[in-house]
């Protein structure tokens, strides 16, 4: 049962019904999490508008859904694991790859060393250093595609904070959590 109420799309406020809509378009339903940050609009709205700007960055989608289940793994949120799982498939991962990005693998080098950077992040709060950097670099990484790494750590250590702090019900396939390496 969730911490807080989970928000129907169809009885709120003008305001978060108009978001609401635009991820409803985007899933085809309006999963859980949206539900219960949409308690407030400009989580909801900054949530929201984080996924899209990030979804037109340079990063491929693939990859953006290996970092979100290695940080979910990682943060033991059984939500996100579930929920970029699935969003990991639609974007081409195989269930395999997907699996692998959960333990923070991935058999090229270049998708490997994202999700090493990113669990760095994660485990050592930010604090990187310039090996780490330099390790990105090396395997084809410009500054922007570096940044976008960290942002995308940053938004799914929200969406892990909402779903485990606030209990949110899992409504996708729900995937095991891995013990961390």
């Amino acid at each position: 049962m969730s911490h807080v109420d989970l928000v129907e799309p169809n009885h709120t406020s003008p305001d978060r019904a108009a978001v609401l809509s635009q991820i409803r378009q985007a899933f085809g339903t309006v999963p859980n999490m949206f539900r219960a940050v949409a308690n407030s609009p400009a989580a909801l709205e900054s949530m929201w508008g984080s996924f899209g700007a990030l979804g037109a960055g340079t990063l491929p989608a693939r990859l953006g859904e290996q970092i979100a289940v290695a940080v979910a793994n990682r943060n033991r949120c059984e939500y996100c694991l579930a929920a970029h799982t699935v969003l990991g498939r639609k974007a081409g991962a195989t269930a395999e790859e997907m699996a692998a990005a959960q333990a923070g693998r991935a058999s090229d080098e270049k998708t490997a060393e994202a999700l090493r950077f990113a669990l760095e992040l994660v485990e050592q709060r930010g604090h990187v250093d310039a090996a780490d950097l330099h390790r990105l670099r090396a395997v084809g990484f410009t500054d922007e595609g570096i940044v976008e790494i960290v942002a995308h750590v940053a938004l799914n250590l929200f969406t892990n904070y909402v779903n485990v702090a606030l209990d949110v019900p899992v409504d996708f396939p729900k995937v095991a959590l891995r013990r961390a390496d």
